[in-house]
């Protein structure tokens, strides 16, 4: 397949331009030639220097991210920069990047693979962020105890032995669930106003435990890598689909 296609399918399916306003990441093709062939690809949560090696090391032609590289523009190419870029360069490695589109799609998303997980029923878009939303929301079928909801994540996603931490303010079994992937405690307010019993999140800040004390909802901190999987996994799951064969890194950070 041809990188232009390749990216061309994903951009379209992800609605990219879509948040070309809202992102600060550089969405979309962010090193690569458009006329590029794609035999294979490799998937990951991170354009790092580990996840860049690797690509190369298994043959890929192109490497497919939720973080990039570019956050609003690259002054120079130097120290860790060169590093993370160099690899991609010398070994002809395409670099595709989905930030926010990816957290926000409805089915290939961050949240939506959570949401799947919890097979959460009534789902809205959740995470509000100017005309877009990054999260999802949704009831589970049955009432879930804290410790049990926990024990699923902690049982399901790659937090590196870390374990999710949880805020435990809410009810005891929970209903209602608000899910913004990564760094997402700043939509608890608006879990607040949703009337959620529990927001699932990757990371937390010192503030978060007030506020969830004060609000009464129970706040999962499950990790920001682990909770940031499931997007490129089912972007893989695409590429496969297309005939393009391909290959998923797993460096988790256990943060």
């Amino acid at each position: 397949m041809n990188l232009a296609e390749f990216t061309e399918r994903y951009d379209d399916r992800l609605r990219t331009d879509a948040f070309a306003d809202a992102d600060a990441s550089a969405n979309g093709l962010q090193i690569g030639p458009d006329d590029a062939d794609i035999e294979t690809a490799a998937f990951a949560v991170d354009a790092a220097e580990q996840t860049a090696r690797t690509a190369a090391d298994r043959g890929a032609d192109a490497l497919v991210v939720h973080h990039g590289i570019s956050w609003g523009g690259i002054e120079r190419v130097t120290g860790r920069e060169y590093d993370r870029i160099a690899p991609i360069i010398e070994n002809d490695v395409a670099l595709y990047v989905s930030h926010l589109p990816l957290d926000a799609h409805p089915e290939l998303g961050n949240a939506a693979g959570i949401a799947d997980l919890l097979d959460l029923e009534n789902r809205e878009a959740f995470g509000e962020l100017g005309p877009e939303h990054v999260g999802q929301c949704g009831r589970a079928p049955d009432p879930i105890p804290t410790d049990r909801l926990r024990e699923t994540l902690e049982a399901e996603l790659d937090h590196f032995g870390r374990g999710v931490q949880v805020l435990d303010f809410g009810p005891e079994e929970i209903e209602d669930v608000a899910i913004v992937t990564g760094s997402g405690v700043d939509w608890l307010d608006e879990a607040v106003e949703a009337d959620a019993d529990a927001l699932i999140t990757g990371e937390g800040k010192q503030k978060a435990y007030h506020m969830a004390r004060e609000s009464g909802v129970t706040v999962f901190l499950a990790g920001h890598y682990a909770t940031e999987t499931f997007g490129v996994r089912s972007l893989q799951d695409l590429a496969d689909d297309w005939g393009v064969e391909t290959t998923f890194i797993d460096a988790p950070t256990g943060l």
